[in-house]
């Protein structure tokens, strides 16, 4: 559903409208408080002032998601960077071997940018981004502005808040706090995962409480998805999995097993041309890896392959990667696992939280 300006909660609109059209700007804010959407929309107000405007994120499935109306150009920040590159020198963007690019030569290529026509720079998932493109955004000396949440970074390439801002130089900051997008239960779960220091405040919109299944195996993993499916047959359903091969295999098996319920799939730039864009419009069963969920949004949210987590419940990459998958749920989420332990990162966790499901689920 597109979203107008009038659509929008009174925090969103007052930030919208607080927002100078020139410098550098950082928005954080919590899951769901509408980072995205106002990421679009700040991109739309920016093309109204006459100024070239691209829209930027790391992710390509996000990128699918961002929705504009004005002349802005949208990319992942990857193809924008090489653009910027092959149009000076022919070449696509030098790359390094232990980061994205060779920065070096990108900062001595900048610093021959002569000033040209004004262009504004919005960064949705910011936190996703190395430091060095921020110093480049500064030494082009676009107008940038950034939404992020530190708490979100579960890429090898991250920032901090601050590492942003002083990447950026002069960069003012801005906060939002009401979250839209979860109910209170799925949201209370996900709070045991933050790594901030302050805790978001919950939203009032109440809901079933996150369950957690064990599986007898992929199988029944695929049946309980097709019941859901099938009872919920408008809403969207995001199955999140850590590894390519789990999700090629549970695709498969649900295309073999229920092909009227036309699943998607979704696994990165390596992937077959089918399997590299999804139809986000209609309900059903879309199959994800971890790494993209980040930005996306689902009625139902599934991550059955908690057993694959096997470190450090307490360690911050791990808190994170849940806080994020928990997140993108707007009315229910189910956990799962395989084997006869609850794994790491949900044992711990207090029923009045998690429901536990009594016995297996079966496949069929």
């Amino acid at each position: 559903m597109n979203l107008t300006y009038l659509d929008l909660s009174e925090e969103q609109q007052d930030l919208l409208r607080d927002l100078p059209f020139d410098g550098n700007h950082l928005v954080t804010g919590p899951p769901g408080c509408g980072k995205s959407l106002l990421a679009a929309q700040r991109a739309d107000l920016l093309a109204l002032t006459g100024v070239r405007v691209h829209l930027l994120t790391r992710s390509n499935l996000l990128r699918q998601t961002l929705s504009v109306h004005g002349d802005v150009e949208v990319s992942t920040v990857h193809a924008w960077i090489h653009a910027w590159h092959r149009a000076r020198t022919g070449e696509p963007a030098p790359r390094a071997a232990e980061d994205w690019f060779d920065w070096r030569e990108m900062f001595a290529l900048a610093a021959l940018e002569e000033p040209a026509e004004p262009y504004a720079l919005v960064v949705d998932e910011g936190q996703d981004l190395p430091r060095s493109f921020y110093r480049l955004c500064l030494l082009l000396g676009a107008s940038v502005t950034v939404f992020a949440d530190e708490c979100q970074r579960i890429t090898d390439t991250q920032s901090t808040l601050d590492e942003i801002a002083t990447g950026l130089g002069d960069c003012a900051r801005y906060e939002l706090t009401q979250q839209h997008r979860t109910t209170r239960p799925i949201a209370a779960l996900a709070d045991r995962f933050h790594t901030g220091p302050t805790t978001p405040l919950l939203p009032s919109r109440p809901g079933p409480v996150p369950r957690l299944w064990r599986y007898a195996d992929q199988h029944a993993l695929a049946a309980q998805l097709v019941a859901h499916a099938e009872r919920h047959p408008q809403r969207t359903i995001g199955v999140v999995l850590r590894t390519t091969r789990g999700q090629l295999a549970l695709h498969e098996h649900l295309e073999r097993t229920a092909p009227a319920l036309r699943s998607q799939m979704y696994v990165g730039t390596a992937a077959e041309g089918r399997h590299r864009t999804l139809d986000l419009r209609r309900p059903g069963i879309r199959v994800i890896s971890r790494a993209s969920a980040k930005g996306l949004e689902f009625d139902s949210v599934f991550v059955p392959d908690t057993h694959t987590d096997t470190g450090d419940p307490s360690a911050a990459a791990l808190r994170m990667t849940y806080y994020v998958l928990l997140t993108r749920a707007r009315e229910e989420v189910h956990l799962g696992y395989e084997g006869d332990r609850e794994p790491p990162p949900v044992a711990r966790v207090p029923g009045g939280l998690l429901v536990r499901a009594g016995g297996d689920v079966v496949g069929v």
